[in-house]
């Protein structure tokens, strides 16, 4: 039987203007700043009237650790979005930009698939309402702003060593990792060893998503620490004199972006640092603004839970002073083959053995997301190859745990098929028995709270630092950062620093490589493994099957 594929399915969707879609939430057209029909952003001062309104219900979706099988996270997101309006609950959705880097890398486009998607797709993957440029754009003034004060003269004294502060662009490049700049002489500055992350991994992006307001945001810019003087004093951006004006490349960024779904319900889509080497959430005011119009709202958090939801509980919630009500794990039988050791190739057939021999991997998330005392239901990502016993089988996974799971066939049914998803998840929210408590607390050292998401999420037996690393972390605290959350940078494939450890691992360590203090933002972030802050390339990119056909449609980004 042959299916649609996404962007056949996108491109039939029958949308509506955007200003329907915000009339919805109480989004009245003045308030609205369309880019073009189907996408607009939401005024700030629309933002600030709807504050003293009731908070709905938080919801959130994460997965089991990522398999090349698939597991559905934003398509799920979307689907139980739209199942929540299908039976009658007004809802929301809000999901991350995406970032050009895997677009034309590895994955290709996202935001979501079959007939539970966002839609413009196309406009959603490629350069959207321009915020991703614009943090580009205001991270990389402030880099040229540190070389040109150190150009004329360096009044503050910085030491050309410690400059900590690197470029970004939106796209995978190793070549660019470690560079030189300021090679040719005099007129091009002091030559100095530097490099590129992705936009996704600037501070930027971070303090974009977890600020309030323009005034909270140019705060936190300025809060940034770039350098530090040959004593070790540090110098933040405020002593460059840059907040003011990457504020004001910020300024509309800021403002959250409103599209919609195949089934013309509201969707917020704002933001987009990745899990592994970043936070991993969408935008705060775009939730917390969603919180004021919906009584539901459904929002992701990237990769597995042991990255995206630990990061939401422990950094976003922590500094926005959210809590969500329920956890939806996603969960496919194809990816619970794939760690039971059974090959691509090979998925479709059936293999009970392998799927329950690849469980404790749900099992552990499970697990991890209960110790934050939210209620969780895991939803299993049907593909039209799973049979009954290997269902079965993941069913009794997640009993054993203490958690339902639900098929869900939103891919090929769209809302009609997370009726029971949606059913169950608002009877576990109205019933208000989260207890959510972060994993640590604030006056915890910070050595002690990696220790803590190692040893508690990870299952590690130790976590493996050097004095230099050691160091650094109590000079932190002394300069008074101990009380920051921690954001850890690891690969997303494993529980452990390993890609190729599959399943729920025990009896490894995690090493730490580096530690970065992002004070604007508020976390530290810590290097563990191999991690990149700019990824590479694929051998074969998904961009070499890229383009635009006779007709000039996009083809090949889906």
């Amino acid at each position: 039987m042959s299916y649609k594929s996404d962007i056949e399915i996108a491109r039939e969707a029958k949308k509506r203007p955007i200003q329907e879609i915000g009339a919805k939430l109480g989004i009245e057209d003045e308030h609205l700043l369309p880019y073009g029909h189907d996408k607009a952003k939401v005024s700030q001062d629309f933002i600030d009237g709807v504050q003293k309104n009731k908070n709905g219900k938080l919801i959130l979706v994460t997965a089991i650790n990522p398999t090349p099988a698939g597991e559905g996270k934003t398509t799920t997101t979307v689907g139980l979005g739209d199942g929540l309006n299908r039976i009658g609950k007004k809802a929301a959705i809000c999901i991350r930009e995406a970032s050009l880097g895997p677009c034309f890398g590895m994955k290709g486009g996202a935001a979501g698939g079959g007939y539970a998607q966002v839609v413009p797709m196309e406009e959603m993957n490629l350069h959207f309402t321009g915020d991703f440029h614009a943090i580009t754009s205001a991270h990389n003034l402030l880099s040229a702003m540190i070389d040109n004060h150190i150009y004329w003269g360096n009044e503050l004294e910085i030491d050309e060593r410690r400059i900590t502060w690197r470029r970004v662009m939106d796209m995978n490049d190793r070549a660019l990792r470690d560079m030189v700049v300021g090679l040719g002489g005099v007129p091009n500055g002091f030559a100095r060893q530097t490099g590129f992350d992705i936009t996704v991994a600037s501070e930027v992006m971070a303090i974009l998503c977890l600020a309030r307001n323009l005034a909270d945001l140019e705060k936190r810019l300025g809060d940034i620490i770039v350098a530090y003087t040959r004593d070790r004093k540090p110098i933040y951006c405020r002593d460059i004199g840059a907040e003011g004006a990457m504020t004001v490349l910020l300024k509309d960024a800021m403002q959250p972006n409103l599209v919609q779904t195949l089934e013309n319900n509201p969707a917020f889509v704002h933001g987009g640092p990745f899990a592994n080497i970043a936070h991993g959430c969408n935008s705060v005011i775009a939730t917390t603004t969603a919180l004021k119009l919906a009584d539901y709202v459904v929002t992701e958090a990237g990769f597995g839970a042991d990255l995206g939801a630990e990061k939401f509980m422990n950094i976003k919630c922590r500094k926005a002073g959210l809590a969500p009500d329920v956890v939806v794990l996603v969960a496919t039988v194809r990816a619970m083959k794939m760690n039971g050791g059974v090959a691509k190739a090979d998925l479709d057939q059936e293999n009970v053995a392998a799927v329950a021999e690849g469980c404790p991997n749900l099992g552990r998330h499970i697990s991890n997301l209960k110790a934050f005392g939210v209620p969780v239901v895991v939803a299993i990502n049907h593909f039209v190859t799973d049979t009954d016993a290997e269902i079965q089988a993941v069913r009794d996974a997640a009993r054993a745990e203490g958690a339902e799971a639900i098929v869900c066939k939103h891919w090929a049914e769209g809302s009609a098929g997370t009726v029971e998803l949606a059913e169950r998840v608002a009877q576990l929210a109205d019933a208000g028995a989260a207890q959510f408590a972060p994993l640590y607390r604030d006056d915890m050292g910070l050595f002690e709270k990696i220790k803590t998401i190692a040893t508690r999420i990870y299952r590690a037996d130790d976590v493996l630092a050097d004095k230099k690393i050691r160091d650094q972390l109590r000079q932190w605290e002394d300069a008074g950062f101990g009380h920051l959350p921690i954001c850890m940078a690891k690969t997303q494939y494993s529980f452990s620093t390993d890609p190729n450890l599959r399943g729920a691992p025990t009896g490894h360590s995690v090493p730490i490589r580096e530690v970065r203090l992002s004070a604007g933002a508020g976390f530290v972030v810590v290097i563990c493994g191999e991690i990149m802050t700019m990824p590479g390339l694929p051998r074969k990119p998904a961009a070499l099957e890229i383009g635009l056909n006779d007709m000039g449609y996009v083809e090949g980004l889906f």
